[in-house]
This record gives structure tokens, sequence and C-alpha cells, in this order.
């Protein structure tokens, strides 16, 4: 039986042990550079990912609305963004803004 307060080392699990490749130091912690200025041009190609870049895109804004407005668009559910967005395009062409 173990006193209490002490504990037993643990041993490391020899199918986790990779000698190719070893647990760092400080030392190689302290000596590593960053990926983008060793490989940069694989850093660019990281960078292009995602969404391409739109001509006219879209900006963000905040304005207070009342309650029961924001309660009557939010209740058809999902995509009122793009229903309100539609109703203001409208409204515009028709010179009602």
């Amino acid at each position: 039986m173990r006193k209490k307060g002490t504990e037993v080392a643990k041993q490391p699990d020899p199918f986790m042990i990779d000698e190719e490749n070893p647990e760092w130091t400080a030392s190689d912690t302290a000596g590593a550079r960053p990926f983008k200025t060793i490989f940069p041009a694989q850093y660019a190609a990281l960078k292009k990912r995602g969404r391409p870049p739109v001509e006219t895109p879209k900006v963000h804004i905040g304005f207070r609305l009342a309650a029961e407005v924001v309660a009557g668009i939010r209740a058809k559910g999902r995509g009122y963004n793009a229903r309100v967005e539609k109703v203001l395009r409208e409204a515009i062409a028709q010179g009602r803004l």
C-alpha cells in the first residue's frame, strides 16, 4: 500500500515512443523559426484558402430596431437578414427610400 501523498512515476507507453520524432527540449523550442519564414511559398498558398474575395463585399452596419419589429422578422425563421435586404432593395427601387 502506498503512503498518502506519494505518487508513482508514470512510465511512458512503449507504443507511443517515436525515435524519429523525439520530444522537443527547451533549446529546440528556443531555436524554432516560424513556418512562414521557412516555407514562404507554402504559407502563401495557405493564405489563399477560403471564400474568394468579391468585387462588392457586403458592409456590416449596426442600428437599433423596436423589439416587436425584430421579433416579427425573426418569427419567419432562418434567413431573415436576406429577407430584410430584399425588402430594402425593393423600397430603394420603388423610390420609397
